[in-house]
């Protein structure tokens, strides 16, 4: 009796260390939205003057600089954000779990040489190829155009990397089998029965994929010069980037806050998925 209890305060004892590890690991990622939201509330010469935990009063202020900035197309940089990045989780979710499901699936030749060379271009930063880039969308008279922001991001081999290893730990072979017997079509099987198996792992990509994608900067940069064609990413930089003179740190919060809410919107929806999909598309041991 002794011993069980002992045992039960031993489990009680080091659940509480882990739940206060948790909770100090929550402030510290929590506290810099916290800060953010709190500088999106204050004034230029107030945010200068140093650190503050309470808010400010300037949050009207701030938010009327914004989205009353004839210079500053806030509106059509969230509608172009929200444009791109929407069509790029659509699209490289979609094929890379049909490429993934192809892999999976079928037995060819050189099937292992492909799939090391999806996972070799993984790899491969994306700076390296920027100039042949830039030269092919423009001799293809792309510039200006969201077709290069979209198309490209297709070819997701992270994408495809965790959906084939979700496939292995969670789609056994036996159903795909059983609708071939059944006379299902493959593209018919992949989107009635494989796709719906795959929601926990297509939300976690989702959330990832939106993050990547709405946050880009660089290939929006080298592709869109239009304002009228700006995501949200160019315009924090060029706030960013004002003349001293007329630079205000309030603004340029409260556009940081502009941008980070569609991310936290995407995230509750599709929160509830992450840890099962994590835990099913992880590497089996």
């Amino acid at each position: 009796m002794g011993k069980e209890i002992k045992e039960s305060g031993s489990i009680h004892l080091r659940r509480f260390f882990c739940y206060i590890v948790l909770i100090f690991f929550a402030v510290i990622s929590l506290f810099s939205f916290y800060l953010l939201l709190i500088n999106a509330t204050r004034a230029h010469v107030d945010i200068q003057r140093g650190f503050s935990l309470l808010p400010g009063k300037s949050f009207v202020r701030n938010f009327n600089n914004v989205w009353n900035n004839e210079t500053i197309l806030i509106v059509h940089g969230m509608v172009n954000s929200l444009f791109v990045s929407s069509l790029t989780v659509i699209l490289s979710v979609y094929f890379s779990a049909m490429t993934a499901y192809g892999i999976h699936a079928y037995d060819f030749r050189f099937k292992k040489v492909i799939f090391d060379f999806i996972l070799l271009i993984m790899t491969i930063p994306t700076q390296v190829s920027a100039l042949g880039f830039v030269k092919l969308i423009t001799f293809m008279h792309l510039k200006d155009t969201f077709v290069p922001l979209i198309i490209p991001a297709i070819a997701a081999p992270a994408c495809f990397f965790f959906m084939k290893q979700y496939m292995e730990s969670s789609l056994p072979m036996e159903i795909i089998e059983a609708a071939r017997i059944d006379g299902s079509s493959e593209i018919h099987t992949f989107n009635t029965i494989i796709i719906p198996l795959l929601k926990p792992a297509i939300a976690v990509q989702a959330i990832f994929g939106f993050t990547s994608s709405w946050n880009n900067y660089f290939a929006p940069s080298l592709v869109l010069t239009k304002a009228q064609d700006k995501t949200l990413p160019l315009w924090i930089a060029y706030i960013r980037g004002a003349d001293f003179t007329k630079f205000d740190m309030g603004q340029l919060y409260m556009m940081i806050a502009f941008s980070i809410f569609p991310v936290i919107v995407i995230y509750l929806i599709l929160s509830k998925f992450i840890v099962q999909g994590v835990a099913l598309g992880s590497v089996k041991g």
